[in-house]
């Protein structure tokens, strides 16, 4: 199996238009019509609601967790880690754009925020975690998924440069790129957050002892 193959098959998953093939099967509309017009997770979050944006998010996510591993099916890498660290960042790479122009959805797919952060998942996963706590966290405070993804994007480059301060170059090029990526594509995003026309994620809260005794 040659290097050739796994990408090709690293952007065949990366394709799966995971919000376009819920809303189509499961609520008789294209997602991509309604919104954002973007078939990504904030706009299922935004359109379905929590459960299936985060369903959509997961699956995303996922998407980029098997790309990297994909490496795998070649032996000659596994001895190699720079190499290895080179071709995981290509193949994840590749998903993100399979996520960003699906074959299965007519080339119109979502953003790739979650792909690349499943990516950076396969690849270091400490560092991914800590993205996700930084995201649960500005989510909790702000209720906005997009502003939150921006939080953890910026955070993404801050713990590979500095706090893990990753020694493979091109890993923290792209953990740059990414940050700077997942700014420009929320500029409408970040627009509407301004507007104060952005929706947000409605987050249960826990009832206080006295107005459960309310009740």
């Amino acid at each position: 199996m040659s290097e050739l193959l796994l990408i090709v098959l690293a952007y065949l998953f990366g394709s799966i238009p995971t919000s376009v093939w819920v809303s189509k099967y499961f609520f008789g509309f294209d997602i991509r019509d309604y919104g954002s017009g973007n078939a990504g997770a904030t706009n299922t979050f935004r359109l379905l609601g929590s459960f299936w944006g985060s369903f959509v998010m997961a699956v995303d996510s996922f998407k980029g967790v098997v790309a990297v591993k994909l490496v795998y099916l070649l032996p000659f890498y596994l001895n190699h880690e720079t190499q290895m660290t080179n071709l995981q960042i290509g193949l994840g790479l590749t998903a993100v754009l399979g996520h960003i122009f699906p074959l299965w959805a007519d080339f119109r797919g979502g953003k790739g925020v979650a792909t690349v952060f499943g990516m950076a998942l396969g690849i270091q996963p400490v560092v991914a975690l800590c993205c996700v706590g930084v995201f649960l966290l500005a989510l909790y405070f702000t209720r906005f998924v997009s502003l939150s993804s921006i939080f953890a994007s910026i955070a993404f480059p801050v713990f590979i440069l500095f706090i893990f301060n990753e020694p493979e170059t091109l890993y923290r090029i792209f953990a740059i790129v990414v940050g700077l990526m997942v700014i420009l594509t929320h500029q409408k995003n970040i627009g509407r957050i301004l507007k104060g026309s952005e929706s947000k994620v409605l987050i249960p809260k826990r009832k206080s002892r006295k107005s459960q005794a309310d009740d």
